[in-house]
This record gives C-alpha cells, sequence and structure tokens, in this order.
C-alpha cells in the first residue's frame, strides 16, 4: 500500500494564509527567510505566525546560504522548526548549521531543465546529503529559491532509499500527475508548493490551497 504524501505549503506571510493553510491540512508551513524573495519574512515574523500553528503541523524555515549565526537566531525564534537550505550548502555547511545533528534540515536538489544535461545523480546527491530528512528536488533556475517551474519527472532516476519533497511549478492540477511520477522512484515521497496556490506573490488563494490538498489526498 503506497504512504500518505504530505504536503507542505511554503512562502507564507498573512496570518489568514496560515490558518487557510491549516484548515485545509496541510503538514507542514513554510516561511522563507532570503531577503531577496518576494516572500521574505523576518525572523520575528515567522515565529509570530508559527504561533499560530497546532500540534502536529511542523514550522519550516528556508535558508539560502546563510551564515550559522543567522541560522541560530532564526531557530531560536521559532522552536521546533525544520530546515531547509536551499543555496550552495555543503554537506559540512548543513551539518553545522543543523547545531550538529540536533536539527532534522532538507536540502533541496536543482534538477535542470534542459533535457540535453546529463542525468541529474539523485542516488548520489542523496548519499553526500545522508544526514538530511529529505530531498527536495526543484527546477534548477536562476537565482535561488523556488522558480515556480516544474522539470521533466521523466528525466529523474530512481533513488529507491531517498525520501524525496517533490517541488517546483505544482498545482492543484498537476500533482497528481507528479506523485505519480515520482512515488515509484522513491522510499518516501511528499510535495511542497508556493506559487502554485497564490493569488500573487505571497498572497495565497485559500481556494487553491484546498483544491490542492484535495488533489494530494485523492491519490
Amino acid at each position: 500500500m503506497a504512504s500518505r504524501t504530505a504536503v507542505k505549503i511554503c512562502g507564507l506571510t498573512r496570518t489568514e494564509d496560515v490558518d487557510a493553510a491549516v484548515d485545509a491540512g496541510a503538514d507542514a508551513i513554510g516561511f522563507v527567510l532570503y531577503p531577496p524573495s518576494p516572500r521574505y519574512v523576518t525572523p520575528q515574523r515567522a515565529a509570530e505566525l508559527a504561533a499560530r500553528l497546532p500540534a502536529f503541523v511542523t514550522p519550516v524555515l528556508l535558508f539560502v546560504n546563510a551564515s550559522v549565526e543567522d541560522v541560530a537566531a532564526a531557530v531560536a525564534a521559532v522552536p521546533g522548526a525544520l530546515l531547509q537550505f536551499h543555496g550552495d550548502e555543503t554537506p559540512e555547511d548543513c551539518w553545522a548549521a543543523s547545531q550538529r545533528g540536533q536539527l532534522a534540515f532538507l536540502r533541496a536538489a536543482r534538477i535542470p531543465l534542459d533535457p540535453d544535461t546529463p542525468p541529474f545523480d539523485l542516488a548520489g546527491f542523496s548519499k553526500r546529503f545522508d544526514r538530511a530528512r529529505a530531498i527536495l528536488v526543484d527546477a534548477h533556475v536562476p537565482g535561488y529559491g523556488g522558480g515556480g517551474r516544474p522539470f521533466d519527472w521523466s528525466l529523474l532516476p530512481p533513488a529507491p532509499d531517498a525520501h524525496l519533497v517533490l517541488s517546483g511549478g505544482l498545482t492543484p492540477d498537476n500533482v497528481a500527475a507528479g506523485i505519480a511520477a515520482l512515488r515509484p522512484l522513491c522510499r518516501t515521497l511528499s510535495v511542497d508548493v508556493s506559487s502554485g496556490v497564490e493569488a500573487s506573490k505571497g498572497i495565497k488563494d485559500p481556494a487553491r490551497i484546498r483544491a490542492f490538498v484535495t488533489a494530494v489526498a485523492s491519490c
């Protein structure tokens, strides 16, 4: 029997959007702590929003090439958060920022969009970041953070021992196809959405959030 697919709604900036995601049944709520992002929030704002989360809904803090000190300050503001590293962090960087394994973390893998590029070594990447709770697979776009673009799921090679989080251009309309494509390739699969449930950048649409969670549950 296939395992349940957990849902993370990322890039939340408003209390009403946090409440809508929780009401829809999201498992995790992501806060972007990367200042260039249009969805950026300060650690203090992330703490205010995370305080609205009930038990068993996990706050996730997204960082891009942040210092150990900045990560520590954010974690102090949002205790119990899961970390997500979305830049050029090495395994050693992630280990140090996670307070040497005291904090669980995700590591993003940027999957090339060009079909002529050699296949991404997902199994090798997963092995390299073997201390990560899961590997988040997203499209490789200019800059950092999510670009809201899907990659060609059919080009992703199997990684049977990996825990994966599918991200990048997901919507209520295509998430079921993404789950069907990736679930056979890995040990467990979760999904992560941001722009696909928005009315505008940083502003979520409650109806699209509900539709997305419903589409995942239908799988």
